[in-house]
């Protein structure tokens, strides 16, 4: 079987192809979020994992979207009976997942191929199938790390009154920027790096690897930055109606997504590298682990007001302390 190694601005899949019997099938509507359209990265990867899809007995119609949000609605209403989307709006069907995006939960690459072996693994199904929907895989889109219009906002302190770009459907961004002093302003995908560029907001969070495609250099220029310290590791993920889609199926495309991970970073890795070094704004160790904490206590914040999952960050945890088990949550754990 041939591999087809897709090149996507912060994503990619690989697949391989053979053509399953006509009367083994189902056929599906899959709705696939690509701020690009039909012609863009994501739609042809879906295309790629279509193919490998006919071997599990599943043939796909791709619609492409350019509004995550409709991608949503329209799960929701039954006009698609899978959608593909960020991990952030998937929270909104399954908890458990899409705290896969927690802030500081997952500090790597690496942290988070053990974390997505764990959620492909036939033992964590129960997990990814929840309040009617399931999730049919999870793809890494890159760490966020905060880009700002002025290099003098390296911490948190000097963040109060700036306005800070917030998805609108997440109210976690929202409250954790008000509560650092800054000034949240409601953006959703298709217009958040357009008011960094454009100078309505001050600062935004986004994936290196989108640093060339939404042209996040105009709004850097000429004296902003990247604070170098990652904020979360961003997902894309594939959510299913549950009465739609059977168990094997989305348990074949889990598998499928995390085979696939090490051409994916690949890509990210690529596209990240286009950054220029010259934006980078150090933080101090001292800061690292004062951010640390204040990521940690967010949350714990957002667990109890029902916003994260115990159980993924509890994942997250054990992986933490599986790379570096002298840190004090491995002794004395709150997540």
């Amino acid at each position: 079987m041939n591999k087809l190694l897709s090149a996507l601005t912060g994503l990619a899949l690989a697949v391989t192809g053979v053509t399953a019997g006509a009367s083994d099938t189902i056929t599906r509507k899959i709705c696939v979020f690509d701020i690009a359209g039909n012609s863009g990265p994501i739609m042809q990867a879906m295309r790629d994992w279509r193919t490998d899809a006919l071997t599990w007995g599943l043939r796909v119609e791709l619609i492409p979207y350019t509004n995550e949000a409709i991608v949503a609605e329209d799960l929701q209403a039954g006009v698609c009976d899978a959608g593909l989307m960020t991990g952030m709006r998937a929270r909104n069907f399954n908890r458990y997942a899409g705290t896969l995006d927690s802030v500081g939960g997952i500090p790597d690459f690496e942290h988070l191929r053990m974390v997505m072996q764990v959620m492909a693994h036939p033992s964590t199904a129960g997990h990814l199938t929840a309040n009617s929907y399931t999730i049919m895989g999870m793809a890494p889109a890159g760490p966020a790390y905060v880009f700002v219009n002025d290099r003098e906002i390296n911490t948190l302190a000097k963040a109060a009154g700036k306005r800070v770009a917030v998805l609108e459907y997440d109210p976690t961004q929202a409250q954790m920027v008000s509560q650092m002093g800054a000034t949240p302003v409601l953006s959703d995908l298709s217009n958040f790096s357009n008011r960094f560029n454009n100078g309505v907001v001050d600062v935004i969070a986004a994936p290196l690897a989108t640093y060339t495609a939404l042209e996040l250099y105009r709004g850097l220029s000429p004296n902003g930055g990247i604070v170098d310290f990652p904020l979360a590791q961003i997902s894309l993920q594939l959510v299913a109606r549950s009465d739609r889609m059977p168990q094997e199926i989305a348990q074949k495309s889990r598998e499928y997504f995390f085979d696939n991970f090490d051409d994916i970073l690949a890509v990210l890795n690529a596209e990240a590298s286009a950054v220029d070094k010259k934006w980078f704004i150090d933080i101090p160790e001292a800061d690292q682990r004062e951010y640390e904490e204040m990521m940690q206590e967010a949350r714990i914040q957002l667990r109890d007001d029902g916003h994260y999952s115990p159980e993924m960050l509890t994942l997250q945890r054990r992986v933490r302390c599986r790379f570096d088990n002298s840190r004090g949550e491995c002794t004395n754990p709150v997540e």
